[in-house]
């Protein structure tokens, strides 16, 4: 009898489970927040990318509600068709002018934002620099392309200019960076990065993703941190991490977004954002302009969390950015070091590979502007009870 055709996707989830790789995913039964119920126990959330706490912002609500009043719930076209809205629109003009670039579009996450973009300005016979460490959607997006990929050492501008000089003979020529690499805080040298791009005639793109709504004046994200307005090309961004919704964003030269309306294809050939979720992003870009209360509150947040975690004995990595990596090395620890902290009523997933490289697993602890400083000495308590019953820490 013939072996099951399947067979080697059970055989390859079963060495999951035994290299403590195997993603056990936990179900929220309530609002995203500074603390969320999950199996009928209120915990305490460090793993969200809410980083402004606007998941559950009452006047963000109430956007999405009046929205769907007036409009209805989805577009029920893509784009280019019938699917434009003038909620679209709006959400496109503010973005844009909150990110003071040129022209701005919206798609329907941060992850087809990539897969739109890359593809519509780099194709065959030409060459992508791409940093080592991008997010996969990057990743995907450049193979997508059919172009050279490149790959330079992590944020290292002295290897990516020697692999400039080496890769001259292709047509366009891309350099993209992540600005803030999500799983260990740090961020990429976009000053550098630029001056390599002008120097050599490239374009540059910057994937912005954990840097919208943190990084810059009242977080208009790394190009805005730099003061690098109209330097750099594209600037790629998502709607559902610090601004508390859903989509993707592209801003950058007029040219190239008239260019992606074209030939985007995730713009091309998947329905709109919908109406609420469109609405809803208004409101959190308003809420933005308004004050950097929230900014400022989540980076008091950050470094407090980590200054505390570094005198406990705790290895945080690299970071520069709220994002605190717990460092831990193996990942059956990472996954035991997380069941006890939810044992502690503390949520924070651990981190393996494919995500980080063997070796590397980690927790990695998000801050929120939604935590109080009661919510960070409690968990801050609990990392230090589990990190002394795991010997992580003296």
């Amino acid at each position: 009898m013939s072996q099951n055709k399947l067979d080697w996707i059970t055989d390859q989830l079963e060495s999951l489970k035994a290299d403590g790789l195997y993603n056990n995913i936990r179900t929220i039964d309530s609002p995203m927040d500074a603390w969320v119920t999950i199996d009928g126990r209120k915990v305490q959330n460090f793993c969200a990318n809410n980083y402004l706490g606007l998941a559950n912002h009452p006047r963000i609500k109430q956007a999405a509600k009046d929205a769907i009043d007036k409009y209805g719930v989805g577009p029920g076209a893509v784009r280019t068709i019938a699917g434009t809205m003038s909620l679209h629109d709006q959400l496109e003009a503010d973005l844009a002018a909150f990110k003071k670039a040129e022209a701005c579009i919206t798609l329907q996450s941060g992850f087809t934002a990539n897969l739109a973009t890359i593809p519509a300005l780099v194709g065959k016979g030409d060459v992508i620099f791409s940093d080592r460490l991008n997010h996969a959607s990057i990743i995907d997006g450049c193979r997508l392309s059919r172009a050279k990929i490149v790959a330079y050492e992590h944020n290292s501008p002295a290897d990516l200019e020697e692999k400039l000089n080496e890769h001259t003979d292709y047509g366009k020529r891309l350099i993209v960076s992540d600005g803030v690499f999500s799983m260990d805080g740090d961020i990429a040298p976009l000053p550098e990065l630029v001056e390599l791009a002008e120097k050599h005639g490239c374009i540059i793109m910057v994937d912005d993703a954990h840097g919208e709504g943190v990084m810059g004046n009242g977080g208009r994200g790394i190009v805005d941190h730099f003061g690098l307005h109209g330097r750099v090309d594209v600037e790629i961004g998502t709607l559902s991490k610090a601004f508390g919704v859903v989509g993707g964003l592209v801003a950058g030269k007029q040219e190239i977004i008239d260019w992606l309306r074209q030939r985007g294809r995730p713009f091309l050939f998947s329905s709109a954002m919908t109406v609420p979720d469109t609405a809803a992003c208004i409101e959190a870009v308003k809420i933005l302009q308004e004050s950097t209360e929230l900014v400022d509150r989540l980076w008091s947040n950050g470094e407090l969390f980590k200054r505390e975690m570094q005198k406990l004995g705790f290895d945080t990595g690299e970071t520069v950015t709220p994002i605190v990596p717990v460092m831990l090395g193996e990942a059956a620890l990472a996954q035991a070091f997380s069941r006890k902290l939810f044992e502690e009523g503390v949520f924070a997933m651990s981190i393996g590979f494919p995500t980080v490289p063997q070796g590397k697993a980690r927790i990695r602890v998000m801050n929120s502007a939604a935590h109080s400083t009661d919510d960070l000495e409690r968990a801050l308590s609990a990392f230090e009870k589990v990190g002394k019953e795991l010997a992580v820490i003296n």
